[in-house]
């Protein structure tokens, strides 16, 4: 067979390959999507539920978005009512500054700035140092509960503040930490916009 004969027929069994597999590939991806989001919502829905106290019985209202000075992500708030009152806020947050580039979290706070709990969304950060940052692997998030940023520095102590890095992930640390400043941050624009105050001047958290 002539070369150029073998090279075309080389080229179309190429772009037969290509076609197939880009097929395959979308069909596999039609099939996951719906589960894949699926699963996603509930993962957050049920983190809404855990960073929230367990007496709360109340409603969920309708998330609010706020991309923040600098951001171009947005931070959300999902407020909790109960008794027609604003009762607390599960805020959906991220930090751009993790080991790994970035991670979310979900975190809990009272209208007075209190952390109340927080949980993993996503992240992807280094197996048995900076994943330390789950509650599953460690005490770490722990100590944010209770904290409140009206009182409380954020940061870790290696920055003057009051929070205990993990060992060996101090980048991990110091992002975590950043995505919390950044859910109170969110909350402080929120209870400005409806008329409420966490009885604090001014953010004690500055992004750089």
């Amino acid at each position: 067979m002539p070369k150029k004969e073998s090279l075309l027929k080389l080229a179309l069994s190429l772009t037969l390959i290509t076609a197939v597999a880009g097929i395959a590939l979308a069909a596999v991806f039609s099939v996951t999507e719906k589960p894949i989001e699926e699963m996603k919502l509930k993962k957050k829905n049920d983190a809404i539920k855990l960073v929230l106290p367990q007496e709360f019985d109340g409603t969920i209202e309708t998330p609010v978005e706020y991309i923040l000075d600098g951001d171009q992500k947005p931070v959300i708030i999902h407020p909790a009512f109960q008794e027609d009152k604003l009762f607390a806020v599960a805020v959906e947050t991220y930090t751009d500054k993790a080991f790994s580039g970035s991670f979310s979290i979900m975190v809990g706070l009272d209208i007075e700035g209190t952390v109340l709990g927080s949980e993993i969304l996503e992240h992807s950060e280094t197996p048995g140092l900076g994943d330390k940052i789950n509650k599953k692997k460690s005490d770490f998030p722990n100590q944010f509960v209770g904290k409140n940023l009206n009182t409380s520095i954020l940061k870790v102590k290696k920055d003057n503040g009051d929070i205990d890095a993990i060992t060996a992930a101090t980048i991990s640390s110091r992002s975590y930490c950043d995505a919390v400043n950044r859910a109170y941050s969110a909350l402080k624009i929120y209870l400005e916009n409806n008329n409420q105050s966490t009885n604090k001047e001014e953010v004690l958290y500055e992004y750089e």
